[in-house]
């Protein structure tokens, strides 16, 4: 027994001193030579500051809609509703965001929906939609705003992030960026 406990303290006193302190502060070191020392991206509209890297709550018929979020937004609380695709809750709950969004956009048939306009991210703060997700907005967009239809693609078009050097990933918007942008519209 007394040949188990030791090595095991040890063990325990090592991943404790280095998961600690040199992991810390060596991640802590790297973030120092990211924009804004690893902060995030910090965009100031109107006076108030907001994290370009966490999801905001657009609501409004004149502006993209986020992906919906499973902790409100809240990135102090950031987190998946870890309810199963068969949960009764979790199917009542998107059932409600696709009939809601058919309403507020009629054009729109419900098998043209994108799955992340009506479901959670699993950090419930993603910042960004797929390119189908904004361009299935755009109709309404323009209506409520009387803007040209085809201005709004090309604000789209012009917010879509390419792949991480070009095969990473998928292309995505963000979309407080693109609100912000449809804001500065004439």
């Amino acid at each position: 027994m007394k040949e188990n406990i030791i090595p095991a303290i040890r063990l325990t006193l090592f991943c404790a001193v280095f998961f600690s302190g040199i992991y810390t502060l060596s991640i802590f070191g790297i973030a120092q030579f990211a924009p804004n020392q690893g902060k995030g991206e910090i965009v100031s509209v109107n006076g108030k500051k907001h994290h370009i890297n966490v999801a905001q709550k657009f609501t409004g018929n004149q502006y993209f809609w986020s992906r919906p979020s499973a902790v409100d937004y809240n990135a102090a609380g950031s987190g998946g509703s870890n309810k199963g695709t068969n949960n009764p809750d979790y199917l009542a709950e998107v059932n409600t965001r696709i009939d809601t969004f058919l309403l507020k956009n009629p054009t729109v048939k419900r098998s043209e929906i994108p799955s992340d306009l009506v479901t959670a991210s699993g950090s419930g703060i993603d910042p960004n939609i797929s390119v189908e997700g904004a361009n299935v907005q755009v109709d309404r967009i323009a209506k409520t705003r009387n803007l040209d239809k085809q201005k709004v693609l090309e604000l789209v078009a012009k917010n879509t992030e390419k792949p991480l050097l070009g095969m990473l990933g998928t292309q995505k918007i963000n979309v407080l960026k693109l609100n912000i942008a449809l804001d500065q519209l004439k």
